[in-house]
């Protein structure tokens, strides 16, 4: 027979209340135990003492029995210095998933593409100033004229990018 010292549901809905209990393995969560050897009232603040109180002696004894705690009682046995227990690192718990990091790289691809565009307009912008200072007033509305076709070619292309957005 496996044993394990785990927790048992037990209070109203919503409010939660845990027997540290020793029970068999494949018994229920809150099923037939072998005995109660503490409580746990995670309502009351962290810094609380009657938050979790546990029979040492009991613990030690159903640990040198055999007895395996699950990862919640781990911590309360660490706690109360039954049983060290070894700080768990896991690295990619703060990446985000491949979704958000599909939607980054899109986000980033537009963005490029828009200032792309913005330096485009400005150096269209500065060319025909240079131009408008050089050239009679005659020549300076001829060249004004190509600068508003390229702005109308890259009117469709944004409103494009913001269908994409859309779908």
């Amino acid at each position: 027979m496996a044993v394990a010292i785990r927790l048992s549901r037990g209070g109203a809905k919503k409010r939660p209340y845990y027997r540290i209990v020793v029970s068999d393995s494949r018994s229920p969560r809150d099923g037939k135990y072998l005995e109660q050897i503490g409580t746990y009232n995670p309502m009351l603040p962290k810094d609380s003492g009657e938050r979790v109180k546990l029979d040492e002696d009991r613990a030690r004894h159903w640990l040198s029995v055999g007895a395996t705690p699950s990862d919640r009682v781990h911590r309360f046995l660490d706690a109360a210095g039954i049983l060290e227990r070894a700080p768990k690192n896991n690295p990619k718990k703060g990446e985000p998933g491949e979704a958000a990091k599909e939607r980054a790289e899109e986000k980033a691809a537009k963005a490029a593409e828009a200032e792309e565009a913005a330096k485009a307009a400005e150096e269209e912008a500065q060319n025909a100033e240079a131009a408008e200072a050089e050239a009679p007033a005659e020549e300076a509305a001829a060249e004004e004229a190509p600068a508003e076709e390229a702005a109308a070619e890259e009117a469709p292309a944004e409103e494009a990018a913001e269908e994409d957005k859309g779908e």
